[in-house]
C-alpha cells in the first residue's frame, strides 16, 4: 500500500514508490534532486506548522514544502 510522505512520522523511513501524475514541474524537480523510485529516505523533522519537511536522502538533509511532498508516493519500511 503505497503512502503520501506526508502520512510518515518523524524517525519513520521510507522508500519512494512513484511519483504522482498531472504536476510536471514539480515531478522533474523532484527527479533532479535524486528522489527516484527506489530510493530509500527518513523523515528527519517537521516544520512547526508542518510545512516544510525536511527528510535524509543519500547522505544529505532535503527539505520539501507541502506541495512537493504529496507529489511522492512512498512505503514505510
Amino acid at each position: 500500500m503505497s503512502l503520501n510522505l506526508r502520512d510518515l512520522a518523524v524517525g519513520d523511513t521510507g522508500k519512494v514508490i512513484s511519483l504522482q501524475k498531472g504536476n510536471k514541474t514539480y515531478r522533474a524537480t523532484l527527479l533532479a534532486m535524486g528522489l527516484l523510485p527506489g530510493t530509500e529516505f527518513s523523515v528527519t523533522r517537521y516544520a512547526p506548522m508542518g510545512d516544510p519537511v525536511e527528510i535524509n536522502v543519500r547522505g544529505f538533509r532535503l527539505s520539501l514544502r507541502k506541495d512537493e511532498a504529496e507529489v511522492l508516493l512512498v512505503d514505510r519500511l
